[in-house]
């Protein structure tokens, strides 16, 4: 989402480092290139006029001009006003301080993801908090609402307020509070209805509902792809209903941004959780320190450490981590390796997490990196028997006709395949000989064919 402005913003560094010690009208020039990248990212004017004003303050000061490596100093400088004005480091939790049953009023935009993004909610409070929660269609206006939300209950694994046709959403909202009450509900959370734009109808109606219910949370739910159309949209409800928290939908969008940017500074409110993709666990906490470091090409090695402890299987993890260090690996060990991949999500969005890898990106331009190996991969091993599965030498010529014509590949794909397994169970292999000590002592080199060295160099370094 953040990838233009990233790119601009790296560019700007990048010449700032290759100046060695800088002038005022270095920086001048500097913050005149990263108003430009952030206006052209969408930011609403007066936050970019108040970061550029507060970067600039900080940046011509004696710590900067003065300092080793002045082009570093200002990236910091930018970073820790890219959190700010993002909302400051450290997630807002949702707040959950009231007596049960906690009410939570969703509102937004008709088509911003506000009932999915409920069912999200849901479903994560039910799981990760071992909530009990109850899930309320206030919406009335839109033919099938109240039937999509009862599914997206039922997939979450959640109570869904059951529906009573000709019910006004006041009283739809006393019922599901009254059930929560008499049921023992810890949470309601209560999807009112959208309009295609901001009206008056709508705002009364999401006052009356407020009105009844006191919500602990009035959460807005934005589509990030709206750009400043989103920071007009939560101004707008924030002025009329008041809004505690914000929700952005479609954060894996290729929107440029600027909404985020601008959400906080605008609004007072939060971004307490953003949303990407349809399924159900897409749906994470707003992290202000991580994502400016994304921004600024940083990397999200906590985001990424957590998207696999959050993904990934930790007992198919601890097996094959056992076979590793015992030096066994086969063809069924990297199978399960690519099924965790997959479930990781696409190894772009993996890459935007890892430091440095911004670069790589732009160098692969509009290209999606190519997993589709990957697939044919899954493929020919699941046309395998048991046996070549276990033990690959056995595949010779006959058997790579039958598995090519099972898996729709062809026998150079098997060869492939079969070549890149011999190179990772050599890989392994060496690795249970080396040890984890051995490892240390003698470096990663130490796992590649002749130990890192040339062939036939006889451990003399090259042209020595």
């Amino acid at each position: 989402m953040f990838e233009t402005l990233s790119g601009k913003l790296s560019g700007v560094f990048d010449g700032l480092a290759k100046r060695g010690a800088l002038s005022e009208a270095d920086v001048t020039e500097a913050m005149r290139e990263v108003r430009l990248a952030m206006l052209d990212a969408d930011v609403a004017l007066p936050v970019v006029k108040d970061f550029v004003n507060k970067v600039r303050e900080r940046a011509v000061g004696h710590e900067v001009l003065d300092s080793i490596s002045p082009g570093q100093a200002v990236a910091k400088i930018v970073n820790d006003a890219l959190i700010d004005a993002l909302g400051g480091a450290g997630a807002v939790p949702l707040n959950l301080n009231a007596a049960p049953p906690v009410p939570i009023l969703m509102v937004g935009l008709q088509g911003s993801g506000k009932t999915t993004t409920s069912g999200k909610i849901a479903r994560r409070l039910a799981q990760r908090e071992r909530k009990k929660v109850l899930l309320a269609s206030l919406d009335t206006q839109r033919p099938a609402a109240q039937l999509q939300l009862a599914q997206l209950a039922e997939r979450a694994g959640v109570a869904s307020l059951p529906i009573i046709a000709g019910q006004t959403p006041v009283q739809i909202a006393q019922r599901a509070m009254d059930t929560g009450r008499r049921e023992g509900y810890d949470i309601v959370i209560l999807d009112t209805a959208g309009r295609l734009s901001i009206d008056e109808a709508l705002m009364e109606e999401v006052r009356a509902i407020r009105a009844e219910t006191d919500p602990a949370e009035t959460l807005l739910v934005v589509d990030a792809m709206t750009g400043q159309d989103a920071v007009n949209t939560a101004k707008a409800f924030n002025e009329a209903v008041g809004v505690t928290g914000v929700v952005m939908t479609r954060m894996d969008g290729d929107a440029r941004g600027g909404a985020a940017l601008s959400m906080r500074a605008i609004t007072g409110a939060p971004i307490k959780l953003t949303g990407s993709g349809e399924k159900l666990d897409a749906l994470e906490e707003f992290h202000p320190e991580r994502v400016a470091g994304r921004i600024l090409g940083l990397g999200d090695i906590a985001g990424l450490v957590e998207k696999a402890a959050d993904t990934l299987d930790h007992e198919e993890s601890e097996k094959l981590a056992l076979k590793m260090m015992q030096g066994k690996f086969d063809l069924d060990d990297y199978a399960a390796q690519i099924r965790q991949i997959n479930k990781m999500g696409s190894i772009s969005g993996i890459l935007g997490m890892l430091p440095g890898m911004g670069k790589l990106k732009d160098a692969l331009g509009d290209k999606e990196l190519d997993t589709s190996v990957l697939k044919r991969h899954q493929a020919i091993i699941s046309s395998m028997t048991r046996k070549e599965r276990r033990t690959p030498s056995i595949i010779k010529a006959s058997r790579k006709k039958r598995i090519a014509a099972g898996s729709g590949t062809t026998v150079q794909e098997i060869n492939r395949l079969l070549k890149q397994y011999d190179a990772m169970a050599s890989m392994m292999k060496r690795f249970s000989k080396l040890g984890v000590k051995g490892l240390m002592r003698q470096g990663l080199s130490a796992l590649m064919p002749n130990g890192g060295r040339p062939p036939g160099g006889g451990g003399r370094p090259p042209f020595g």
